[in-house]
């Protein structure tokens, strides 16, 4: 996978792109960063990309012809792909696990990072294919968000983990949030490991596991619970559960 950020801070990006699994992911040649300073493909000569908004009002709006440019010139390196072109934008859906699986299929992602009060509209009506909000909360620029959402699609890649049942498990991508963890020591200041999980009985185990993630996600996020097309296995640790409690 291909990932071109067009920001206006490009300094925020080599610390996260440069650790850890996105790091990794890098080198082992599953994906390619590649930061574009939208300054630079600014007609201006003073590199101005943004200007007052008609009719009035507070803030400034990104011009449409930098972030055209700066999109046609990452279009023409890699004529080969079909990109998707994603606004990250209060105004967007919101980016969930879900969506993040759909995203990790696609050969090459364009992430435009705004700031100021917001974008022209004909950014967002002629060249954007997808507008993502990664919560209900306002950032001062697209480009965390990109991150986050960077983060979340290269780990999905195939071969990132090293272990492709990881991300399998995670909370959200069966609808559930995850079960709880738990390592040596087995005796910590007195808070004991269930016994369970030391008891080698890979079949109470995996029980005990989808029992403690339906029990997390309905006491953390019922709501993840509505829509749920239940098992006869999840209908029957469910009633045990609420029948204990």
């Amino acid at each position: 996978m291909r990932m071109d950020f067009l920001t206006l801070f490009p300094d925020m990006f080599p610390g996260v792109l440069g650790s850890s699994i996105l790091k990794q992911a890098a080198e082992r040649e599953a994906v390619s960063y590649h930061v574009h300073n939208i300054r630079d493909f600014s007609s201006n000569k003073h590199g101005k990309v943004d200007d007052y908004p008609y009719g009035g009002g507070a803030g400034m709006v990104l011009t449409p012809q930098p972030i055209f440019d700066a999109a046609d010139f990452v279009k023409k390196q890699t004529e080969e792909t079909n990109p998707r072109v994603i606004l990250l934008c209060p105004q967007g859906k919101p980016f969930t696990q879900t969506e993040a699986e759909k995203l990790a299929s696609e050969e090459h992602l364009i992430y435009i990072c705004g700031h100021y009060e917001g974008y022209d509209e004909r950014i967002r009506e002629h060249l954007v294919t997808d507008e993502y909000s990664i919560g209900d909360f306002v950032l001062t620029g697209g480009e965390l968000g990109a991150m986050v959402m960077a983060d979340s699609i290269t780990r999905l890649l195939p071969g990132v983990l090293g272990n492709d049942e990881s991300a399998k498990k995670d909370s959200f991508s069966n609808g559930l949030l995850e079960h709880p963890h738990y390592t040596r020591p087995a005796d910590f200041k007195g808070w004991k490991v269930p016994d369970v999980l030391l008891s080698g009985h890979h079949g109470n185990i995996d029980k005990w596991r989808k029992k403690q993630s339906l029990k997390r996600t309905y006491e953390r996020r019922p709501d993840l619970l509505e829509d749920r097309e239940w098992t006869d296995e999840e209908k029957k640790l469910m009633e045990t559960w609420k029948s204990s409690n």
